[in-house]
């Protein structure tokens, strides 16, 4: 696959692309004739990881750090268990962060409705209000 069809099909730019390549998180990309990128599906998969990993909120440095762990083999296996685990502890606890974010997001959508219920019934009320005064005028 070419870079253009990688980054539609991932929905990464390609200046991401490449710049995950050039510091490690994607192995040189070979290239054709033309030096035009050609992406395996071992490429494709190791995207998906990192667009995947990134979006669970893990830094650039952690992936780094685990792509390095996973280059030295399966000595590492244990390391990179602890790692995953770390962030997953992590990413909990933005969850949790986030759910109480959304709560109190939902109680003021909920508040503001009834207060936009109110006001309507008392610009209701105002109007008829203004409309018997000038009846009795």
């Amino acid at each position: 696959m070419t870079i253009a069809e990688v980054s539609k099909k991932f929905d990464i730019s390609q200046d991401t692309l490449r710049y995950y390549e050039r510091i490690g998180l994607l192995h040189r990309v070979n290239r054709n004739k033309s030096g035009i990128r050609n992406y395996t599906e071992e490429d494709c998969k190791w995207v998906e990881f990192i667009k995947c990993m990134r979006s669970a909120g893990l830094s650039i440095e952690v992936l780094i750090e685990y792509v390095a762990l996973f280059e030295q083999g399966d000595e590492t296996i244990g390391t990179r268990k602890e790692l995953l685990i770390e962030q997953r502890k992590q990413l909990i606890t933005r969850l949790e962060d986030m759910k109480k974010t959304l709560e109190r997001l939902d109680y003021k959508i909920e508040k503001y409705g009834h207060l936009a219920v109110k006001n309507e019934k008392n610009k209701e009320t105002k109007e008829l209000i203004s409309k018997e005064k000038s009846y009795f005028i």
